[in-house]
């Protein structure tokens, strides 16, 4: 499916997304991808949801954003929030959805200059 919005080329906007990729200005991604409004980031190191650690998400806190929208692949999943501890003491805001709605999300609060991470897994 592609998704497109207006007067947002200077950023990085998730362009499309299909079984097992996603597309973030029009470059097609096939592993778990970080995106914010300045930079796509690739090395992630999470693989899959099931597999997911306190430190997976502690990869979050540097960027501060305001909220983390975690696209958890084809269908919405929540982890222990055990795992988000430092996140929640952080004041970052964390949304699970599956993959395609983190995308919609994302490129609708990007485009309002909101300081926003999104983080999808294949």
């Amino acid at each position: 499916m592609a998704l497109h919005l207006e007067n947002v080329s200077h950023l990085k906007t998730f362009t499309g997304h299909g079984d097992g990729y996603v597309t973030v200005n029009d470059k097609r991604y096939e592993q778990a991808v970080v995106v914010t409004a300045r930079s796509v980031h690739t090395d992630w190191p999470a693989t899959d949801f099931a597999s997911l650690t306190a430190e997976h998400f502690d990869y979050f806190l540097a960027m501060q954003p305001e909220v983390l929208l975690l696209g958890t692949g084809k269908q919405q999943q929540f982890a222990h929030p055990q795992l988000l501890q430092k996140l929640i003491q952080a004041g970052i805001g964390i949304e699970f959805m599956d993959t395609p709605a983190a995308c919609r999300t994302y490129n609708i609060l990007v485009a309002e200059d909101r300081k926003v991470v999104a983080a999808v897994l294949p």
